[in-house]
């Protein structure tokens, strides 16, 4: 063996002690932890794209629209206030959270446990911090529910559902898993239950929800209902299920989804009050850590919250496009053999490839993670495999988020159509052109 082939070796030997020695010293929860597959993603495409590859960027779920003029404008106004709120956020804030989930939900939520946080994900990260007990995720799911379990240590049971029942979790699942389930001690459950869903655009009427209102009462569950989505119901239509079950449900809203505004990181929880001394527990941990949501933000978001009549014209219009959109994508899809639910809220499709198998098969695409590389690599098309949503290693399913226009010109092009009157026809052609093509593109790849 030549000198520098030693060499080489013994390099890499060192290399890869080392990189055991660094990982003695790292808590075991988060060895192998990934960057989430959703920001993964979208920097990966950004990366295509500057090399001068058209990319197709279905892959981030990021609302396409523009945060509402006068939300915007309530941060400029804002923008000079510096000073520390209070760690669960500012008083006038949270009326406007507590009154918000009343007039939308019918919800009787009071200001004083309502918590303000960066973004409904560290919310969500402190709740599972501080509950003590099991948490259930139905699947598929988003993809930061079970990695935070992980990383704090968390038992997380996962009920898989199925496209044949739109990928909702049934009362009878969770009949069967708390029947099945071996506790040892006799705290609740905790569910996070995430609706209309990310990654499958699919929601509950107010009859399902009910149903699962009761299950989890009868059988001590508490539920962490993620609603970010709740006011993109295409229809206006959201149920949530604190209506029927408000002693043991905790609302996630936010910025994010509805308003646009994701990168403002502004998130909400409201809680019943007999859930209040969990709530005062994410407060003493989030006063050690992230203090405070940034003082600017959380007055704009008192704008918001408000709902004028503003911000419910552009709810609609929103809507309007978004489910023009979904559904036109989705009848593409599965004229071309790939089955998919019509989405009812969100911007998501979840597409299932197994009529294609054989086909897929034979190119060695086996799973949604290879058939998600090789539709990026051959046609520009970013995707998620379902894998990422805690689906099985081996199925050939996908997230499909149809964001990819510009949202300022197509909700301008809308405000010029009654908001009783359908779009035009060529509507998505002109203003949504990017989506369509790529839905054509995965249609025209997977059947070649």
């Amino acid at each position: 063996m030549s000198t520098s082939l030693k060499s080489q070796e013994q390099t890499l030997s060192k290399s890869e002690n080392n990189k055991e020695k660094k990982h003695l010293y790292l808590n075991p929860n988060v060895i192998g932890l990934k960057e989430s597959p959703t920001l993964r993603i979208n920097q990966h495409c950004k990366e295509l794209a500057a090399k001068g590859k058209h990319i197709y960027k279905l892959g981030l779920g990021q609302s396409p629209f523009p945060v509402p003029d006068s939300v915007v404008n309530a941060l400029r106004l804002y923008a000079p206030q510096k000073d520390y709120l209070h760690v669960q956020g500012l008083p006038e804030l949270r009326k406007a959270v507590a009154n918000f989930h009343r007039k939308k939900d019918g919800v009787d939520i009071l200001p004083e446990n309502v918590i303000i946080g960066p973004g409904s994900k560290e919310l969500l990260f402190l709740l599972q911090m501080v509950f003590e007990g099991e948490v259930i995720i139905p699947s598929p799911s988003w993809v930061s529910y079970l990695p935070q379990a992980k990383i704090i240590g968390n038992t997380m049971h996962i009920i898989q559902t199925s496209a044949e029942n739109q990928w909702r979790l049934l009362p009878e699942q969770i009949e069967e898993f708390c029947r099945s389930n071996k506790k040892t001690d006799n705290n609740p459950y905790l569910l996070i239950l995430n609706y209309p869903g990310n990654p499958d655009g699919i929601t509950y009427g107010a009859e399902s929800i009910q149903q699962l209102a009761d299950t989890a009462r009868r059988n001590n569950i508490y539920i962490l209902s993620d609603e970010i989505y709740g006011q993109l119901h295409h229809k206006g239509n959201h149920v949530s299920i604190a209506k029927y079950y408000p002693e043991g449900t905790i609302i996630s809203s936010g910025l994010s989804k509805w308003c646009g505004a994701g990168g403002w990181r502004l998130g909400t929880f409201s809680f019943p009050p007999n859930l209040h001394w969990l709530m005062d527990a994410m407060a003493a941990v989030a006063s050690e850590t992230y203090t405070s949501v940034s003082a600017p933000i959380q007055y704009a978001a008192i704008q918001a919250f408000i709902c004028g009549v503003e911000i419910e014209d552009y709810l609609w219009h929103v809507r309007k496009i978004l489910s023009l959109l979904g559904n036109r994508t989705a009848k593409i899809l599965k004229d071309g053999n790939i089955s998919v639910n019509d989405p009812t809220g969100g911007f998501y499709l979840f597409l299932d490839f197994t009529s294609l198998k054989d086909k897929l098969h034979k190119r060695g695409i086996t799973n949604g993670s290879i058939l998600c590389d090789h539709l990026l690599d051959e046609c520009g098309v970013a995707i998620l495999p379902g894998v990422d949503f805690n689906r099985p290693v081996d199925e050939l399913s996908a997230r499909l988020s149809y964001v990819d226009f510009d949202g300022a010109k197509a909700l301008s092009a809308s405000y010029t159509v009654s908001l009783h009157d359908k779009l035009p026809d060529d509507f998505l052609t002109h203003y949504c052109g990017n989506v369509i093509e790529a839905a054509e593109k995965i249609v025209e790849w997977a059947n070649s």
